[in-house]
């Protein structure tokens, strides 16, 4: 798609016409995308621990319980390590829309390997939705602020906050059908349901492009001829580079999983340090916009966190569901992958109130700044892990416990990512410099990266000691200690933040 002429860095108007639920109708054409895309990737998630550690005679894969999460968090951290080469490909080849598009084609293939059977498929299947999801994510969250009229539009927060409604809407239903049909019927049907919700979801896009602001058009840095053959060059080095190291191993008959997982879980933690490092360096960004990148540093390090205990609700949670916990509620019986469910569906119920809550406080000068929603997150995310020490206590001796344990777990997490990961979405878009507009984006989804490696690494260390109490109790410790943390130096992040509030 070529590039317009329109300046990136004036806020273009957003269509005008019918609305959806008060805000710019292009919201609907994203939110419905975004949906069907949330469908495909979180019925494919609620299977993908449950396939890896079931038997061979049932069909899985048969990874030890601490490999199988282990794999589960750094596969998740790739996803959305993805996001930030996906902002930049937007920012200099295609600008956000198109690449949206191109990212929802190659997660759709994806999920349609998963479904065959094989384990050199179903890796590769992994790979593709990685590299797919990282096109997609980081921009169609950045086509939602070029929506309104500037950071301050005072609809922005309560649009992404719809929007998030949207992902969690497919979220919801994806165990309940994927799920289902993964764990009673057969594993790879399940991954074939979630490639048939990806086409859905970008029929969906491509039918209603038409309403998207025109500034999704823009490619805000267009890649000069000389830079596409050095960009081409070096990624053509690294990865025969790779191809030859891993065939080595191979052929030395040392080869295993952790080859993959520890490289990775490593690199997943230190490209967002490299990368900050290199922003703030940047000589063509102002003494205001580096201040900004010092304040978004605070939130960057509390999202890690708060996403390290977060994503193991498909690992370690996940898990535990299935092995600890009781699948029988009021004589009902259901599969364990659908408490996968309880999340989205408490965060449909829970939206509406805290969009409705931060209007509330605002116009009464009261709302919490974006500092102290963190910090809330932090303590609620710690909190959950608490709860699940004293679960997985009850559960000791191979004791069935009570679903409510993992509803509360649930209930308490989605509080606290209510305060947090629609927040922070739009702290990300307010803060970002104009040249790194659509790779801010893709930096905010490194923070999910950098907390699910860490996790990666401890799952991996503790080995069969994961998912003990010992393992939640450390974790929701550590949380708390940071929320506190980010509640008492809120000012100075205040501070650095400048204009933006």
């Amino acid at each position: 798609m070529a590039s317009t002429t329109l300046d990136p860095g004036i806020q273009s108007a957003p269509p005008s016409g019918k609305t959806f639920l008060g805000h710019p109708r292009g919201l609907a054409t994203l939110f419905m995308t975004e949906m069907w895309e949330r469908f495909s990737f979180y019925g494919m998630r609620a299977l993908l621990v449950l396939y890896l550690v079931a038997d061979h005679a049932d069909g899985g894969l048969e990874y030890k319980a601490a490999v199988g999460a282990a794999i589960v968090s750094v596969y998740n951290a790739m996803v959305y390590l993805t996001a930030l080469p996906g902002g930049w490909i937007a920012d200099r080849f295609w600008g956000p829309r198109k690449t949206v598009a191109v990212g929802g084609g190659i997660i759709m293939v994806g999920h349609f390997l998963l479904a065959v059977p094989g384990s050199a498929l179903f890796f590769a299947g992994l790979a593709f939705i990685a590299v797919g999801s990282g096109l997609l994510k980081s921009n169609i969250s950045t086509m939602v602020g070029h929506l309104y009229d500037g950071p301050n539009d005072p609809r922005r927060d309560g649009g992404f906050t719809i929007f998030y409604m949207g992902i969690n809407l497919g979220a919801f239903a994806a165990p309940l059908v994927i799920g289902t049909v993964g764990q009673k019927v057969d594993w790879h049907l399940g991954f074939a349901l979630a490639g048939v919700g990806m086409a859905l979801g970008l029929a969906q896009y491509l039918l209603g492009t038409r309403h998207l602001s025109a500034q999704s058009n823009v490619v805000n840095s267009p890649i000069s001829p000389a830079e596409k053959r050095s960009v081409l060059r070096k990624a053509a080095l690294w990865l025969a580079a790779a191809a030859v190291f891993y065939a080595v191993v191979a052929l030395s008959g040392r080869f295993t999983v952790d080859w993959v997982i520890w490289p990775l879980s490593i690199a997943g933690i230190a490209i967002p340090v490299i990368y900050f490092a290199r922003m703030q360096r940047d000589k063509d960004l102002s003494r205001d916009e580096k201040s900004k990148m010092t304040g978004y540093i605070w939130f960057f390090v509390a999202a890690a966190v708060f996403w390290m205990i977060y994503d193991q609700s498909s690992s370690t949670l996940n898990i535990f569901a299935t092995d600890s916990t009781s699948s029988t509620l009021f004589g009902f019986d259901f599969p364990s992958s659908w408490f996968q469910s309880l999340n989205p569906l408490y965060i449909m119920a829970l939206a509406p109130v805290f969009a409705w809550l931060w209007v509330w406080l605002s116009r009464r000068g009261k709302n919490p700044s974006t500092t102290v929603k963190f910090a809330i997150g932090l303590l609620m995310i710690g909190a959950s892990f608490l709860v699940m020490m004293l679960a997985m206590a009850a559960a000791s001796g191979g004791a069935k416990v009570s679903p409510l344990w993992l509803a509360m777990v649930y209930l308490i997490q989605t509080v606290g990512e209510l305060t947090l990961s629609p927040v922070g979405l739009s702290v990300t878009t307010k803060l970002a410099p104009a040249k790194y507009a659509s790779q801010m984006m893709g930096l905010w989804f490194l923070a999910v990266t950098a907390g699910d490696c860490v996790a990666a690494v401890v799952q991996l260390v503790m080995g069969d000691s994961t998912g003990s109490t010992w393992y939640f109790a450390s974790q929701g410790v550590l949380a708390i200690i940071a929320g506190v943390a980010l509640w008492m130096y809120r000012r100075r992040v205040v501070a650095l933040m400048g204009d933006v509030h």
